[in-house]
């Protein structure tokens, strides 16, 4: 079983699920699995919560823990380029500030990145090679056109594809850098949508300004802000993850950072959800902190049921 944002899962073996043993569980039970962010209200991450101060809704229902874990869980990561022509004159930093965000990571997460241009390709597939994915993204040249939606979808379809028969607890997130619109895709933003919600992955986006600052916080005051800015700010809120704006090339190195302390900072939760149907249906999820009133949690806000 992994834990990954909020998913169903298919559970294969059973042990104590407060402790520090790594949690496993029945096979056939479904596991709804949640990646929880807590905040007080300086936006300080909240640290050495309990499973007791947590408490789970599912359409309003409150919903019993059957798993709880804070820092130890393992993190599949996917990191997503944009190396599109408009990136020619900025992939030196944007490389740079890509390979120290991969430093960050621990021999015990894994990684996959995928360059974006006319089409999507993994350039360096899912493993515990971070050397050699630091190595594939300093590889990269911008040139083409962008599929934003294709590099989306392809990259959830394979996490989502390996998660497919595992047995080990890991937790999965998706970062994608972009500095404007699709152009390229064949797949439409609805579709990737659809997937998000079914593949539980948060999603992290940093939408970097394509032109002078000034020019970029105009439009971002103008409520016809762009297809892609306000798809990419979607995608996160529905996923529990975030979306970022950075007006300079250089903040990337900042927002990264920010990113790599939440990834760090997330508590995951399981619970077996009351509700069995098996009918495909939107199941609307909100966390809430005891004990604790200046606490935010942050999580995604559904997920959709299986199919019988």
């Amino acid at each position: 079983m992994k834990a990954i944002g909020l998913v169903i899962l298919s559970a294969m073996a059973t042990t104590a699920v407060f402790g520090q043993e790594a949690p496993t569980f029945k096979a056939g039970v479904d596991v709804v699995a949640l990646n929880v962010v807590v905040v007080n209200k300086q936006q300080q991450f909240v640290g050495g919560l309990t499973a007791g101060n947590f408490a789970v809704f599912e359409d309003g229902i409150q919903q019993d823990l059957s798993f709880f874990a804070a820092n130890e869980v393992p993190l599949d990561l996917a990191i997503l380029l944009d190396t599109s022509a408009s990136m020619v004159d900025r992939m030196n930093t944007a490389k740079q500030a890509a390979v120290n965000f991969v430093s960050a990571l621990r021999p015990i997460d894994r990684l996959l990145v995928i360059d974006i241009k006319d089409s999507a390709n993994i350039i360096a597939p899912l493993s515990h090679n971070l050397s050699a994915a630091r190595q594939s993204i300093l590889k990269t040249t911008a040139g083409g056109g962008t599929a934003l939606y294709n590099g989306l979808y392809l990259t959830l379809k394979e996490m989502m594809r390996d998660r497919r028969g595992a047995t080990d607890v890991r937790r999965q997130a998706l970062v994608l850098l972009s500095d404007g619109d699709d152009t390229s895709s064949l797949v439409a933003f609805d579709d990737v949508m659809e997937l998000a919600k079914e593949s539980g992955i948060s999603i992290y986006t940093i939408m970097l300004s394509s032109g002078p600052a000034s020019a970029y916080l105009d439009r971002r005051r103008h409520p016809s802000i762009s297809k892609s800015e306000y798809g990419m700010k979607s995608l996160a809120d529905e996923t529990g993850g975030r979306s970022f704006a950075a007006l300079e090339i250089n903040d990337l190195a900042g927002v990264y950072k920010t990113i790599s302390q939440e990834l760090a900072s997330q508590y995951a939760l399981g619970y077996i959800p009351i509700n069995r149907r098996r009918d495909g249906a939107y199941r609307r999820v909100s966390v809430r902190i005891l004990d604790h009133v200046d606490a935010q949690p942050r999580t995604r806000a559904g997920y959709l049921a299986p199919r019988s």
